[in-house]
């Protein structure tokens, strides 16, 4: 157990995890180790096992926290509008997911092996904040669109979260992968986070 306050138990945390994200925009899963991780944290390396015990375990952590920040945009949508149409809730919809770059980016990586050397315990937070995100999208479609049957808003849920795994990798291309794409002979039209979201948004809405 860590030793502490609370509040320093929950700022320890918070640093370790602030640590792993700013490392995670110049390098990759795989590259980042926990001394890594340490070398950017205000206290010793080993000291982080005391508040996780994987490398899996703190990106878990960044990834409830990003799950936490899309589920205060989507309450702030369903908040703050009255009435919405499809086309409007699609867009609201599409772009509070262009405002989470981050979760979109860990929603493409390996989550069998992160979830795996993860404490049942920290699995279960994460959970319960993935959870909320599919509640707070039925509660969306129970709001804006009441003609939408029980069985329909459960086939949206299914289809939309399945495919926000994929939208990352469709849209974040580099340079080395769109020319690879180009010496293969493959046309594809690139799109942004927006515009595809929004495009299949409409498709489930109708």
């Amino acid at each position: 157990m860590p030793k502490g306050s609370p509040e320093l138990v929950a700022a320890r945390r918070e640093e370790i995890i602030g640590a792993c994200e700013q490392l995670y925009q110049t390098m990759s899963f795989k590259d980042i180790t926990l001394k890594e991780i340490g070398n950017v944290t205000s206290f010793t390396r080993t000291s982080i096992y005391n508040y996780f015990q994987t490398k899996e375990e703190i990106f878990l952590a960044l990834y409830e926290r990003e799950y936490d920040r899309w589920n205060e945009e989507l309450e702030a949508i369903l908040c703050d509008n009255d009435a919405l149409s499809r086309e409007e809730l699609a867009e609201k919809i599409a772009a509070s997911l262009a405002n989470r770059q981050q979760l979109l980016k860990l929603l493409a990586m390996n989550n069998y092996d992160m979830e795996a050397n993860s404490r049942p315990e920290l699995l279960v937070s994460f959970k319960e904040a993935y959870g909320k995100s599919m509640k707070n999208v039925r509660r969306l479609l129970e709001k804006f669109c009441p003609g939408m049957r029980g069985e329909e808003m459960q086939n949206f849920i299914y289809i939309f979260f399945p495919f926000m795994f994929g939208i990352y990798p469709y849209t974040a291309v580099t340079d080395k992968q769109r020319e690879a794409m180009k010496e293969a002979g493959v046309d594809y039209v690139y799109q942004s986070v927006f515009e595809l979201t929004y495009a299949c948004l409409i498709r489930l809405l109708g």
